[in-house]
């Protein structure tokens, strides 16, 4: 096993110099695949933040003990999964992370708090509504009923990442647009006394209409993951219907499948 360090910060030539690397020359895995998960899981943690240069493969190459070929195949995964960008006349930049999320009822704001993403969140819209049917049936209220309607664009590093559409019946508690752009939903749920206990949830997938795409920054057309959530508290009572959509360049959902005895 190999260990390589630096010494120097990120944001200087190389924001790599100030992380450790160990590569197994003895495994199975390629060298170059090695190196590409630990870089993407310094991006993923914030090590390598949006705009931190790698230097060139040449220096890295020596620094590592690989050859020139096996750096550039490294770098080059991350590219083509658009982590990182090669720029004429600056180098091989960090452009943003992919958010990788659990299946489980969590909130999108503590997630990506905890995993050092520095999320803000923009309020578009918190006003009082008629529950169409479908939003009626799922909280269990009638058609027409009044609910809280929430819209917030969600980002991460001050990029774009998830549109969010939430229904809340309107007796359920208070929602300040203030408090919501400093915090979560779900934070400001349990704050109040309500405790989460389950959801239903159903993923999919579709392609951005115009406008989506220019509130996300992406191209008309671009892959979107889609979710939409009915949370119950510990009583039973549905408490949100949430439909967002994400951007499937920057968010993934991340799971683990068991076999069944």
């Amino acid at each position: 096993m190999a260990k390589t360090r630096g010494s120097a910060r990120a944001g200087s030539a190389s924001a790599l110099d100030s992380l450790d690397f160990a590569l197994d020359r003895g495994s199975p895995v390629p060298l170059y695949y090695q190196l590409a998960q630990q870089l993407e899981s310094a991006i993923e943690h914030g090590a390598l933040a949006p705009g931190n240069l790698l230097g060139n493969e040449v220096d890295l190459s020596v620094r590592l003990g690989l050859s020139r070929p096996t750096v550039r195949q490294a770098i080059q995964s991350l590219v083509d999964k658009g982590l990182l960008v090669r720029r004429r006349g600056v180098g091989t930049q960090v452009v943003h992370s992919q958010v990788k999320r659990g299946l489980e009822l969590s909130s999108l704001y503590d997630d990506l708090e905890a995993a050092g993403q520095g999320p803000t969140t923009e309020v578009v819209r918190n006003e009082r509504v008629p529950a169409a049917a479908d939003i009626a049936a799922a909280l269990g209220i009638a058609e027409g009923a009044e609910v809280t309607l929430l819209e917030r664009l969600r980002c991460t590093h001050g990029q774009p990442v998830a549109i969010l559409c939430n229904y809340l019946p309107a007796s359920l508690l208070d929602l300040d647009t203030g408090k919501l752009e400093a915090t979560g939903l779900y934070r400001m749920m349990r704050a109040v006394g309500i405790t989460l206990h389950s959801a239903r949830q159903t993923i999919g997938a579709r392609c951005a209409t115009a406008e989506e795409a220019g509130r996300l920054d992406e191209r008309e057309g671009s892959a979107l993951l889609t979710m939409q959530r009915t949370a119950y508290d510990d009583t039973g009572r549905p408490v949100e219907y949430g439909t967002h959509i994400y951007r499937a360049s920057r968010y993934a959902f991340d799971f683990q499948l068991l076999v069944r005895p």
